[in-house]
Order: structure tokens, then sequence, then C-alpha cells
């Protein structure tokens, strides 16, 4: 038997396992150290179990037998110890005296309270309580089944007992039946907290072992892999296992120990495991190759073996598992704040109230950049802000060039429709005016796209900041009346935003600004273009030195041109009117003149006059268009952050409070979504459960 200590140990962790299968299995990230029962239909795994307890219980027959993991913890309680309250007075098992029987019964983590005297009935439970989860067909389900063992004939050990790996689906078997068991052994046996018992028979090869190959894919070191050989009393004659024992076959660090289980025969005739383990006891005594280490084979050897094991692992693994407790109840707890406590009571205003302002405080400091979860790989909030202010309209505006859609023909017609009745002698203020004024106007497409730009961040941060807050996902309905508030909020202060952004582009195109000292002036483009224009021109011919006359082809610049009756006058419409072409017969001495054409349009190419008028007036457009472009890149920033960014910093809290803060919708705000109602349970009760755990590692 086990010390009295390693006994206390053990029941710790037994009392952990029903603490935490309670309330589910994947409830709580706590590893509990526990042997694991691994191999084939065929090894004998459940003989094994059989003869450690000493009771038949388990499940026989063809097929998948063990459907879903079982937990066995066996206690040790000595036979001295008092009766509980609620024995029958005279039970019978199996025509036995119930004298016999009293001190050893099984009780079912899902039936509380309710003891079983007859282990037959332990099966016929472990059989309908597999089908009530699986059904009657071949399925396998991950939900354990914990039953606990209390006899003076066991050693306290806790033992899971795994589906048994079979290679082809059989009757009704799922076509994937290998896979899902296989899936399920490894989501036990991966646990670095899981000590694996690998059965194996040893009338076969020890290489083609299937629960020894599936051991080997965790624990590649066989470091927590004890095995177990079968059907040691089937081998050949001449034949023993003594290699596989000494390690020199398949070395595992806690080795391997050779028992004898009943036959099917024996089975079927039951015969007593209390006889099989005196038939096996008398097996290894006698038995050439084991009866000098027969003291190290057999089942009573293994369960002393397998409770010393389990001792130490749990011992070396118990201030692991304290660690593990604590935090885990942390974590719990916090998020149990988080869903409004225990029971999810609160005051529905001040609940509103701390959310309006964690959603407005979370808001301006999201916009200000003073935050502490700041991102390393991309710009957030206020940042993302800027960059369209400084980048996407900065460039944006800059990008728009005064001159794509305007030709220098249309400058000219503007020069000519400008000067009304009075042609110009010099180049016109009203041209350059009209022209300029046109461009400022295309400035406010970019400014108007720049506040939907912003507009689009803020609903960004709105849908973070949803998600980001708590309370939102406890409360769905106030987080939809809070977004549609906000939205509507935003969308009301885009209206004074716009205006202003309008008014700004019509303020610059109502009023040109012509003293505007950045401004190039009148008389300094016109140097800059007759400099441009004089450069472009050729040298003025020479007079040859010897003759004193000018070279051939050269013209006379001292010519009267007016009194040169060959040469056609050069009119101010020249561009427009080409010259007398008309067909109507003409009285001698009268002047040649028509009536205007319905549509007068440019009949020729720009004169040297409309080229300098015109490059005078774009070198003016040029300079004044970027004046204003530059001032709009710096103004509408500051009036967008005006009336729309920091009026939402400002405003926001009050709008909400407002809206929400209001005696006949708090109580409809407040309605908690089904899955906080559901999470809050699981929560308490995983939280309950981890106090409990808590409580009896603490003694420890």
């Amino acid at each position: 038997m086990t010390t009295g200590l390693g006994t206390e140990i053990v029941s710790v962790v037994n009392k952990l396992q029903d603490v935490f299968s309670a309330v589910g299995t994947s409830a709580a990230q706590i590893d509990l150290p526990q042997i694991c029962v691994l191999g084939s239909q065929s090894s004998g795994k459940s003989s094994v179990l059989e003869n450690i307890v000493g009771r038949d219980f388990l499940p026989r027959g063809t097929g998948i037998v063990t459907r879903r993991p079982l937990v066995l913890q066996l206690i040790n309680r000595p036979a001295s110890a008092p009766m509980p309250n609620g024995v029958p007075a005279a039970a019978k098992v199996n025509g036995t005296d119930s004298a016999a029987n009293e001190n050893e019964w099984g009780e079912f983590l899902h039936l509380p309270n309710q003891k079983f005297y007859d282990f037959n009935k332990i099966r016929e439970e472990i059989v309908r309580d597999t089908e009530a989860k699986t059904g009657r067909n071949a399925g396998i389900s991950p939900l354990p089944i914990n039953l606990r063992i209390y006899s003076p004939n066991v050693l306290t050990l806790t033992l899971v007992d795994l589906p048994g790996l079979t290679k082809v689906p059989v009757g009704d078997q799922p076509r994937d039946i290998e896979k899902q068991i296989k899936d399920m052994l490894l989501k036990y046996i991966s646990k670095p907290a899981c000590i694996i018992l690998a059965v194996t028979a040893a009338n076969t090869d020890l290489a083609n072992s299937d629960g020894l190959k599936l051991a080997r894919e965790v624990d590649p070191e066989g470091t927590r892999t004890i095995g177990v050989l079968t059907k040691v009393d089937l081998m050949d004659q001449g034949t023993d296992v003594v290699d596989i024992l000494a390690g020199r076959i398949i070395p595992l660090r806690l080795g391997y120990v050779p028992v004898v289980n009943r036959g099917q025969r024996d089975i079927d005739q039951s015969k007593a495991i209390s006889a099989a383990l005196e038939n096996e006891r008398q097996f290894f005594e006698n038995h050439p190759s084991y009866k000098g280490k027969s003291q190290y084979c057999g089942t009573p050897f293994l369960a002393r073996k397998l409770n010393m094991i389990l001792m130490h692992h749990i011992r070396a693994t118990l201030p692991d598992i304290k660690a593990r407790i604590t935090q885990q109840l942390q974590k719990y707890n916090a998020e149990l704040q988080s869903l409004g406590g225990p029971m999810g009571d609160g005051n529905s205003g001040n609940v509103v109230l701390s959310v309006i302002t964690e959603f407005t405080s979370e808001f301006r400091t999201v916009i200000d950049g003073n935050t502490n979860d700041l991102s390393l790989n991309e710009l957030s909030g206020g940042a993302r802000i800027s960059f369209v202010f400084h980048e996407l309209f900065n460039n944006g505006v800059k990008s728009i060039d005064p001159f794509d859609q305007l030709k220098d023909g249309d400058i000219r017609n503007i020069m000519y429709n400008s000067s009304g009745s009075a042609p110009s002698l010099f180049v016109g203020t009203q041209a350059f005016e009209v022209i300029v004024k046109q461009q400022i106007k295309r400035l406010e497409e970019p400014s108007l796209k720049c506040c939907q730009l912003v507009y689009d961040e803020l609903i960004r941060i709105l849908g973070q900041l949803l998600t980001k807050i708590q309370a939102f996902r406890r409360y769905p309905a106030l987080r939809d009346r809070f977004n549609s508030v906000v939205v509507q909020f935003f969308k009301n202060a885009m209206a004074p935003t716009t205006k202003l952004v309008t008014d700004m582009v019509s303020m610059q195109a109502c009023y040109v600004n012509t003293t505007h000292p950045d401004f190039l002036g009148g008389q300094q483009a016109m140097a800059i273009i007759a400099d441009r224009m004089n450069a472009n021109k050729p040298p003025p011919p020479t007079i040859d030195p010897k003759t004193g006359k000018l070279p051939p082809g050269a013209l006379n610049n001292n010519k009267d041109l007016d009194v040169d009756p060959k040469k056609d006058d050069t009119s101010f419409f020249s561009s427009f009117f080409s010259g007398a072409k008309g067909t109507a017969a003409k009285k001698k001495g009268a002047p040649i003149m028509e009536s205007p054409p319905p549509v007068i349009r440019p009949q020729a190419a720009l004169s040297e006059r409309e080229v300098n008028e015109t490059e005078v007036i774009k070198l003016l457009i040029q300079s004044y268009f970027n004046i204003i472009k530059r001032e709009m890149i710096d103004m509408v920033p500051k009036a967008i952050s005006l009336t729309l960014v920091t009026y939402s910093k400002e405003s926001l809290q009050r709008e909400l409070l407002q809206e929400l803060y209001k005696p006949e919708v708090l109580d409809e705000l407040l309605k908690e979504s089904e899955f906080v109602v559901n999470r809050r349970k699981e929560v308490v009760s995983m939280v309950q459960a981890l106090n409990k755990a808590e409580e009896i590692v603490a003694g420890v």
C-alpha cells in the first residue's frame, strides 16, 4: 500500500479533477497529472484495468466498446471505516452477502450522491451514459465519464481509459473513425502532465505496437511512457519478453511491466479476478524466464508502480498547478468584472454615465494621440487625420494645373470678350480676374473631398471604440444607440464644415487681391515676358562694313509702312477676320464691308501681340493661383479642425448625455445580450471552481 502522504497527494488531484470536470473539460487551461491508458482494441486494456480494480465493471463486446474517455479514480478506503449513510441494509450482489461488498462502491460525477454497490450496474450506467451522449451507433465523444471507486483493495490512483486504436471502420462506424480516435487520444496524451500507459500484446511484434507508436509521437524520448505487456502467457514456447524488459528493444525511462490477464474463455465462464490474479502470480513465479524477477511482474506490482509514478509526478507538478490556478483565477475575475459582476447588477444610470465618460475620453485620446496602445505598424486615430490634411489634401491641391483645361486660344477669346466695346490698349485686368476666379473655383472639389475623408476617419475611430470598450459587448442595444447618435452628430457637424470650406473658396474667388506682397504684378510680368520674347528673337541684321548696305533679304526697318500701298494693315481683330474674301459684286470706289457672321470664331493663329498678352496673363494667373493654393492648403485643415474635429472632441459628450441619459430609455439600452448572460454563468462557474481548487491546493 502507498503511504498516507502519497494517498493525500493523489487525492488532491482527484478532487481537482472533479472540480474542473463539473464545469467542463475546456473551462480552464490547467493540465492535471493523470495516467492515460493507450492501446489497440485487442491489446487487453480493459482486462488490465479490471485486474487493477479487482472487479468486472467495464463494457465488453466487439468493435469499439470504449467510446468515451473514462476517468477512473481509485480511492483506497480501509475496510474498517464506518459505513456511509444510505447503504441498503441487505444489499445483494449476484447472490453474495452484502458484507463482502459494503466497503466497495462506485460513484459517477454525473449522478451525485448515488452509490453503486453492484458493479454490474456500474457497467450498465457506463453504457447508458455513453449512448446518451454518442447515440447507439459506433460514434465517439471526447466528453469524459468520471467514475470514482472506493475500495480497500485498490491503491489510490487516477487512470483515464481511452478508446482503443482501430484501423478499419466496421459496420456503421464513421469512415474517418481512425482519425477521430487518434485526434482524441493525441489531445489527452500530448499534455506534458500526462503519464502514458501503453498497453501492448506480448505475442505481437513490439515494433508494430499502435500504442507505443502513438506515444512516441508526443514523447519521443520515452520519459513519461510506461509499457504494459499483456498476454505473456500466450507467447510461443521458448520465447519471452526479457529483452523488452531490459530495454534492449524499445527503451522506456519508466520501463515495462508484464501481466497475465483472463482469457476470453475465463471471462465467458465468469472466472473470478482474484483467481486470475493468483494464476498470474504462479505463472511468473514458476516461469523459468521470470521467476528470478517475479516480484517485478504482474498486476499488483503494476498498480504499486503506477501509484508511485503518479505520486512523484503530482509532487513535481503541484507548484505549477498552483501558479496556473492563481493565474486563471485572476483572468476570470477580471472578465467577470467586465461582465458586470456575478449578478450583473448595477445602477443603469451610472452604467450609461460611465460608458459615455469612457467613450468620450477614449475618443479624445485617440484624436490627440496620447494613447498607450500605439500601433507600431500603421498610422491610427489622429495621425490618419493629419495624413489626410498634410499628404492627401496638400498633394491634391498642388497637383491642380490652372492651364490643364485652358488653352492659349481660350485665353485670347476671354481677353477679347472681357474688353467690351472699347479694346484695351494694354493687357486687361478683367481677363485676368475672369480666368483666375474660374481656376479658384476648382479648389472647392478637393476641399470638400478633404472634409469627407476626415469624416470617414472619425467614423473609423467610432467603429474601433465600439469594438474596444467592453460594455458594448455586454449591451448591444446601447452599442447600436451609441453608433446612431455619434454618426448623426458627425453628419450634423459636416453641414457647417462644408459650408465654411465652400465659403472660403467663394471668398477667395469674389475678391482678387492684386496687392498681395507675393503677387508678381503686371509690370514685372510684362518685363519677364519681354525678356523671354527678346531672348527667342533672332539677332537684328548688321550692315556690311564694306558696302554699307543691309544683307540681301533683310527688312528695311526704317521704311515708312504707311506709304506702302501693297502691305495689308494688321487690324485689332486680325485673328478673327482674315480680310475681304467675299465674292459679292463691288461697285467702283465703294467700301468693302460685309455683315458680321452669326458666330465669330478665331480664323488664324495668335498674333505676336496676342502671344505677348497671353503669356503675361498666364504668368499673372500662375503667380496668384499659387498664392491661393498655399492659403487653402493652410486654411482648409484649420476650418475642418474647428467645426468638425475639435467641435466633436468638445461637444460629443454633451450630445451623448442629451440623447442617452434619459430615464425612459435607460432600461431599454441596458438589455444584456444572450451571449453575455451565458458567458457570465460560465465565468461564475469557473471562478467558483478555481476558488475551490485554490482551497484544495492551499494546504498541500
